[in-house]
């Protein structure tokens, strides 16, 4: 049963979702949803209720100490409202969470009610994958969606994939039936530098985030810190003869292809970009009048988060090629966990072949 009482009526909405796990190489998207609520000032509103959808034998509950008293962290999904400023004011409702282990059907149809409750106009989903990419070039995201007029009428890609699965696509598929806009963007992380975090790949689907939906998001630290990823990563690339020839061939390949990000297209994304930046009276200083941004009580939802499940190599977008059988001397990825009935959760390496993007 979806309870919304104390949840102001929204202003244009849109969802942004996104899920640990299968879906979630390098953590990009989950810290890129986690830091819209974070410099937004986000307020959970709702949690999924763990026992309906997770296995905590995949995904344990951890245990913790607030001032002497023991309490435990279940694996869930929490739902989180921010209100960002300006002349045109308009809300965000974030979905952060886990991939669930079961009943990814009823898991859909519930956060789908809620947008049906909450007037929600389009649902973003962010997901990351681990790909042929370089790591000193831009992050390739690719935009896709299953609905042809929404590719028509944003400059996405329609989705063509056919092949397992993840909660990303579950979800996708299930606003398209449902009649809600969904679009999936998804950022490739370099195979062979994949641990978390990735803060340049989360800065790039911010980034797409931004264009697709025409708002400033302010970014913090990330620019810093992504520049800091890449020099670390260079620096043990440089200590490796073996990685440095990999990473050169990788360069090679990609400078050699169809830059997206040198299109004329993409020059005028960035250019607007840049100008947005620039214009005064916008930004998420003014998020609300008057303090901190809150306007719902938090209920006191837990914010620690639980472990995470080890990660696949989930589906590759349109420009890159992630791991796969036909590439055995690419470092082994861990066996996604169960789908449960709702998803075709393979494993990570069967999902890994270079093809166009899952939704």
């Amino acid at each position: 049963m979806i309870e919304l009482e104390g949840v102001p009526e929204l202003i244009d909405p849109v969802m942004v979702a996104a899920f640990e796990g299968w879906n979630d190489a390098g953590d990009a998207a989950s810290t890129a949803v986690a830091h819209l609520d974070r410099e937004w000032k986000g307020e959970v509103f709702a949690a999924l209720d763990a026992e309906d959808y997770y296995d905590f034998q995949v995904n344990r509950p951890t245990v913790w100490m607030d001032g002497g008293v023991r309490k435990i962290t279940w694996p869930t999904t929490r739902l989180s409202v921010v209100r960002i400023g300006g002349e045109k004011p308009r809300d965000l409702v974030l979905v952060r969470g886990i991939e669930p282990s079961m009943r990814w059907r009823s898991y859909c149809n519930e956060l789908l009610g809620f947008a049906h409750e909450l007037g929600v106009e389009m649902v973003v989903i962010l997901g990351a994958l681990l790909g042929d990419t370089p790591h000193t070039r831009p992050v390739p995201v690719s935009g896709v969606t299953s609905d042809p007029d929404l590719a028509r009428t944003m400059d996405l890609e329609e989705t063509r994939y056919e092949g397992p699965t993840g909660i990303v696509g579950i979800l996708q598929e299930a606003c398209t039936h449902a009649g809600v806009p969904a679009v999936s963007l998804w950022a490739a992380v370099p195979h062979y530098v994949s641990q978390p975090p990735n803060p340049k790949a989360t800065l790039a689907l911010l980034n797409r985030l931004e264009d697709l939906i025409g708002l400033r998001i302010p970014l913090g630290e990330l620019p810093e810190d992504a520049r800091a990823w890449q020099l670390g990563v260079d620096q043990l690339a440089s200590e490796d003869s073996e990685v440095a020839e990999y990473v050169q061939t990788l360069e090679e390949a990609r400078d050699t292809a169809e830059l997206p990000e040198a299109s004329g297209e993409a020059i005028a994304r960035e250019f607007e970009r840049y100008l947005r930046r620039r214009e005064p009276g916008t930004g998420p200083g003014l998020a609300t009048e008057g303090g901190d941004g809150s306007y719902l009580r938090d209920p006191g939802s837990d914010r620690t988060r639980p472990p995470k499940p080890q990660q696949p190599g989930p589906e590759a977008v349109p420009g890159t090629e992630a791991e796969g059988p036909e590439q055995p001397d690419r470092p082994e990825q861990s066996d996604a966990e169960d789908g449960g009935d709702g998803g075709d959760g393979g494993d990570g390496k069967d999902s890994g072949d270079g093809r166009d993007s899952e939704d």
